[in-house]
């Protein structure tokens, strides 16, 4: 201790054991919050259109091919 000057043990993030274990329970939590939203997301979208065909594949699409003509003559 020279001058008044308390050293903090070093590691490479420059956090010390507690400041780290914090960081880390935050991060944890906040990951797993964001990864239940995701799946809960996904899920919800599968419900609204599944991205698997179904027993007569892609032929629902056809409308929207087909409003996607209709808006492009519209803009152009």
């Amino acid at each position: 201790m020279a001058n008044g000057i308390t050293e903090r043990p070093s590691s490479l993030s420059g956090l010390t054991e507690p400041e780290a274990k914090e960081f880390h329970a935050i991060f944890l939590t906040s990951f797993i919050i964001f990864t239940a939203i995701a799946v809960v997301a996904h899920i919800l979208v599968w419900l609204w259109r599944p991205w698997l065909p179904g027993e007569k594949g892609y032929a629902l699409l056809d409308g929207v091919t087909n409003a996607a003509h209709g808006l492009v003559t519209m803009i152009g």
